[in-house]
């Protein structure tokens, strides 16, 4: 029997406990609403696409750090029918070219990539479409470009991916040796209810899966050339779709965290959320899977005769540039525009269009 003192004690631990919960729950809502501008465990509202079927940004959604067009797209209002002369850019991917980090819809890299074109042509006149999405592989963005972007007439697309089909073809290969089952995602209905928990939630299984890459369990045993090679497929296939709906297609090499140069201890730490949405990975799983991505994100520009955009490691692996394992800061935004921009602005094809934007009429429409 609980003497009434104990049963007192209990009482009061129990609420000291929920009452410091919820003063951390309260505290963490506070620091997301002033980040972004929202206290709610998402940033921002999808819905599904009646055309695409495909999930997508609900249109005209407004928060501090992220403002969603009236199409669903991730930029300034576009106008249509798109004016004569002017030259639209497309940006195709996913988390990682929509940004959902940064602090506003000016600080990411489609936006500052804009901004840099228009700033080297004044004469000319830009806009863009960054049709990046959350959780987007290339089969995705092949459908987003035919349903919702080829219908804006862009003259120039952009494509940067790679993560999440290497993370979608390594699942496959894991289960098939029973080392996945599930989601690596699976969060519990304290984690889906309360962000201090879901923090809680994420960090612990961040550390388990450090600990397992480490230590002596197994992961996944695979040839990352081989694998890459549906990925070079999947990507001959957008680029061509790209190729005919626009006049110039650039594609970008991928750019990870971690990197060849990198102490053990720093490789680990850079693969952080590689690792929480590949938990069956080792480090050089990673290491070896992103570097035979990107070969085939160079084989694909070159059978295509696409622009290839270099200089993934450009982009410092560290936290100033990168926020986790793949997506960037502020910062990392910047240096991915200067890389974008820099091979765009010294394209022949670009330069023709800038040109004949300059002419009467413009005739860049197709």
């Amino acid at each position: 029997m609980v003497k009434p003192k104990s049963a007192w004690k209990v009482a009061i631990l129990i609420c000291a406990v929920a009452l410091g919960f919820l003063l951390a729950e309260a505290a963490v809502r506070l620091r997301q609403h002033y980040r972004y501008g929202t206290a709610r465990n998402k940033l921002y509202d999808t819905v599904m696409d009646p055309v695409s079927g495909l999930p997508v940004p609900a249109p005209g959604q407004m928060t501090r750090s992220i403002q969603i067009d009236s199409r669903g797209f991730r930029n300034p209002e576009l106008e249509l029918p798109k004016p004569a002369g002017r030259i639209r850019l497309a940006f195709l991917g996913a988390s990682t070219t929509f940004c959902g980090e940064v602090s506003s819809n000016a600080a990411t890299w489609p936006h500052l990539v804009w901004e840099k074109l228009q700033h080297h042509w004044p004469e000319a006149s830009f806009d863009y479409v960054n049709a990046g999405v959350p959780g987007y592989v290339v089969s995705h963005s092949l459908a987003n470009l035919r349903a919702r972007v080829a219908p804006l007439q862009p003259d120039v697309i952009i494509i940067y991916h790679a993560t999440n089909d290497l993370s979608r073809d390594t699942r496959e290969l894991a289960r098939g040796q029973g080392l996945f089952a599930g989601q690596a995602e699976e969060p519990s209905w304290l984690a889906r209810h309360f962000l201090v928990w879901n923090l809680i939630e994420k960090n612990w299984q961040l550390q388990r899966r450090q600990q397992k890459a480490q230590g002596g369990e197994q992961r996944l045993v695979y040839d990352p050339q081989t694998l890459s090679k549906g990925f070079e497929s999947r990507l001959r296939e957008l680029i061509t779709a790209a190729q005919q709906v626009s006049q110039l297609t650039a594609i970008a090499t991928f750019s990870h965290k971690a990197r060849r140069h990198q102490s053990p201890e720093e490789q680990l730490k850079a693969c952080n959320t590689s690792l929480y949405y590949m938990p069956y990975m080792s480090v050089e799983g990673i290491l070896a899977g992103f570097e035979q991505y990107n070969r085939a994100i160079r084989a694909a520009a070159r059978e295509t005769g696409a622009l290839l955009i270099e200089g993934e490691e450009t982009i410092p692996g560290d936290e100033l540039h990168f926020v986790d394992s793949v997506h960037l800061t502020d910062a990392g935004c910047q240096l991915m525009a200067e890389r974008v921009a820099r091979p765009l602005i010294a394209s022949p094809q670009l330069q023709h269009l800038v040109s004949a934007s300059s002419k009467k009429g413009g005739g860049l429409t197709r």
